[in-house]
């Protein structure tokens, strides 16, 4: 495919339906978030922290259908919370790379909730091929369990209430450093109004096409995860890009789904979800990825291998080494 064969005009109702009707959309990328910033092995026993426990899933993820990996490296003092150590990423990404020769590793710049702008980007000083850019700050609430022993570095019950920010300046500071270091931006947009930011990004000549955007659907101080809403930010996707789907928690099938249907791309994973329905926690990382691969065939739409993924997103093809 000639990249004008994954990069269209998704608002197009007549290419819509002819690339459905010839079954012709884009084969699907896969991103797996294999764990998050926030929470750890005390909101789920198979929730992955230690490097090894990261390659591992992530291996299993790859096995099932996905292409890419999310990546929050833990902090080997604390486990629960995010690392702002570059050596923390190189060790997780050495270990993935390892078994998995041909996976786009993605890490977050994102980070945990404790961490400053400077910390936030040691990630991209790991040799990643793609890393998460948010486009703009936003405000959680969320209440954590108890770590009780014997896991180690246990803590009390508590609830995280924290503004994350992000700047104009900040945000062109992790763009300017990406670009520095030939790392792509994945996009993570939580709300139409982040296309301002974009818009911003794009004057300066920090970003290439195609552009990528990834919607986080569902968290809060995003864009509630309404079939209206997202199709709303598709419709103002801007030209040369291609977009993805967030859905967090229940909401992650639903998102996900008119996501294929509409062309775009999915992420699935333990950081965005721990149940795979009410009551009944996920098994591991796997286990979503298969479950989209399984819609994603009821759906007529192929599953991208990681060549395909590069080749779409316009990086290289030669995997990142350590």
């Amino acid at each position: 495919m000639e990249m004008s064969e994954y990069v269209w005009d998704y608002r197009n109702p007549y290419e819509w339906m002819q690339r459905t009707r010839t079954q012709t959309l884009p084969p699907l990328i896969i991103s797996c978030a294999i764990t998050g910033g926030v929470q750890g092995k005390e909101a789920h026993e198979n929730l992955p922290e230690t490097p090894e426990e990261q390659a591992e899933q992530t291996r299993e993820a790859y096995e099932a259908g996905a292409s890419a990996v999310h990546v929050h490296a833990r902090n080997p003092e604390v486990w629960w919370m995010t690392s702002a150590n570059p050596d923390d990423y190189l060790r997780i990404n050495t270990l993935i790379r390892d078994k998995c020769p041909d996976i786009i590793i993605n890490n977050t710049t994102g980070g945990g909730p404790e961490l400053s702008t400077e910390q936030r980007m040691a990630s991209i000083y790991a040799n990643p091929e793609l890393c998460s850019l948010n486009l703009g700050p936003f405000v959680l609430k969320v209440p954590l369990k108890e770590r009780a022993e014997p896991l180690p570095h246990p803590r009390p019950d508590m609830v995280y209430d924290r503004c994350i920010p992000a700047s104009y300046a900040d945000i062109s500071l992790y763009a300017q450093t990406m670009k520095e270091k030939g790392v792509k931006p994945e996009m993570e947009l939580y709300h139409p109004g982040q296309y301002w930011v974009f818009n911003d990004l794009l004057t300066q000549g920090l970003l290439d096409p195609p552009y990528y955007f990834q919607y986080v659907m569902g968290f809060q101080t995003s864009s509630f995860p309404t079939p209206s809403n997202l199709l709303g930010l598709i419709n103002e996707l801007p030209p040369d890009s291609i977009f993805s789907a967030i859905g967090v928690g229940p909401f992650q099938i639903p998102m996900n789904t008119l996501s294929i249907m509409m062309g775009g791309h999915v992420r699935v994973g333990m950081e965005d979800n721990l149940y795979y329905s009410r009551g009944r926690k996920l098994k591991n990382n796997a286990e979503a990825v298969a479950r989209i691969v399984r819609i994603a065939g009821e759906l007529n739409r192929e599953v991208a291998t990681p060549a395909q993924a590069r080749e779409m997103l316009g990086i290289s093809q030669t995997p990142s080494s350590y």
